[in-house]
């Protein structure tokens, strides 16, 4: 069955997504050999993970919820069926939250949640079949009707856009800001429409590395040069996708770009959209970064988006912006700072607390201590979970009393608190933030 999703993807397990306040993704620690990497040598390996020896079936509404137990677990995906039983011990939201998924068509699910994922590369060798499409058609002298059952109110707004070239139809249904594309191939008689799949893929570009700026011991900015003829400025709050393959499987991660720079200058080339900066921390054991690290000048990138449901309205007549911050959890919030100085005169005060683990983590450092003598609406807390004797600053880690004398609400002031991290910390801080009696509307979450 067609599934059209009631939401587009940033997912909520990324430190780049803005989620509905309260909402995260729990991620467990995975068993010794079941990173990524040893996920895909499993798929390389020649065992049957579909339990089919090979063979692909249609698979109907009815047969698809008879799989629906840890041993057995199928899964719908865009009208393709996956046996994701072998998967079980790989999910890095682990068995339970990939359970949630057992048994029915999980498009709506996988979109909320990963939608990034390039999930027909990890689970082809789990590929059941394809799903029984329900549609119905009929046709008169002069035409060929197709009624495509979306589960979803169509809004009388909507624009259509309908090719046929050579023995394919191409429908394009815009709704808002989404855009969904159908496709119809074979000779259009009656009985022909033989192949019909349901697309929402990313446009991917190929760019080229141009440079890599260390920024601490362990992260970088990697500058990308956008192809001839494409031009991007990713809005606030919106991220991209890095795509790359590694041993014949594509691999994707989310980023938050970020500026060349926290102080104001003229405009360089990439805040006129022909380059891409991203900060991006190197993780030895995985499996993108330490590939990054690696990547030599002049190599090509797939950049895929910018994506993201980040909206300027949620910052209308805030009066003081207060941002908690945890590690790479401040990428999204480098560009809040200058847009918030730069642009937004409402915004009377800007703090930032930033959580590390020793000093030589802080990002950006020495630019937001120059950003903070420079600007009188501009604060930064550093709070370190494992300073040196010599620290100066506050330690430890976040709680109510850091935060009772960090969140100041002056009378008539309109505040947004803003909070990205790794999940427990995140969880954690919109927990003490709400213990502060802040609603939820003031309070936003880039999830981490």
């Amino acid at each position: 069955m067609l599934n059209v999703p009631s939401q587009s993807f940033p997912a909520a397990g990324s430190q780049q997504r803005v989620a509905p306040t309260g909402q995260s993704r729990n991620k467990v620690a995975l068993k010794p050999g079941h990173s990524l990497l040893d996920w895909i040598r499993l798929t390389k390996s020649g065992r049957d993970l579909t339990g089919l020896r090979g063979r692909l079936i249609e698979v109907t509404e009815e047969e698809l919820k008879k799989h629906n137990t840890r041993n057995d677990c199928w899964t719908c995906i865009r009208g393709m069926v996956y046996n994701v039983s072998a998967y079980m011990d790989f999910h890095p939201g682990g068995e339970e939250e990939l359970m949630r998924a057992a048994g029915i068509d999980s498009t709506e699910l996988f979109d909320q949640v990963h939608r990034w994922v390039n999930y027909e590369s990890m689970l082809k060798e789990c590929l059941v079949g394809r799903m029984a499409v329900k549609y119905d058609w009929f046709q008169t002298d002069g035409t060929v009707n197709i009624i495509v059952y979306t589960k979803r109110k169509i809004p009388s707004a909507s624009c259509s856009v309908v090719d046929l070239q050579g023995d394919t139809l191409r429908v394009e249904m815009l709704l808002g800001g989404m855009s969904y594309l159908l496709y119809w191939r074979g000779s259009f008689c009656i009985s022909s429409f033989i192949n019909i799949c349901f697309i929402t893929e990313l446009f991917y570009r190929e760019c080229v590395l141009v440079s890599k700026s260390d920024v601490t011991h362990d992260t970088q900015v990697l500058c990308l040069q956008l192809p001839p003829g494409s031009h991007m400025q990713v809005p606030v709050g919106r991220h991209v996708y890095l795509k790359t393959s590694l041993q014949g499987t594509d691999v994707v991660k989310p980023y938050t770009p970020v500026d060349q720079s926290l102080i104001p200058s003229s405009q360089s080339s990439a805040e006129m959209g022909s380059d891409l900066n991203l900060m991006i921390k190197l993780y030895r054991d995985g499996l993108l970064t330490s590939h990054l690290a690696s990547l030599p000048i002049g190599s090509s990138l797939s950049v895929g988006g910018p994506e993201g449901s980040f909206s300027m309205r949620i910052l209308h007549d805030v009066t003081h912006l207060y941002m908690l911050a945890a590690g790479t959890g401040f990428t999204p919030m480098a560009r809040l700072i200058r847009l918030a100085l730069q642009d937004l005169t409402s915004i009377r005060k800007t703090k930032l607390m930033f959580f590390n683990r020793q000093e030589r983590d802080i990002l950006w450092c020495s630019q937001l201590d120059e950003l903070c003598t420079k600007e009188e609406r501009f604060d930064v807390e550093y709070v370190l979970s494992e300073p040196t004797d010599s620290w100066k600053g506050r330690r430890g880690r976040i709680d109510a009393c850091m935060l009772q004398n960090f969140l100041e609400r002056p009378e008539k002031a309109k505040c947004l608190v803003c909070v990205c991290g790794p999940a427990k910390f995140t969880e954690l801080a919109v927990q003490l933030v709400r213990q502060l009696d802040f609603s939820e509307e003031e309070i936003h979450i880039f999830q981490g």
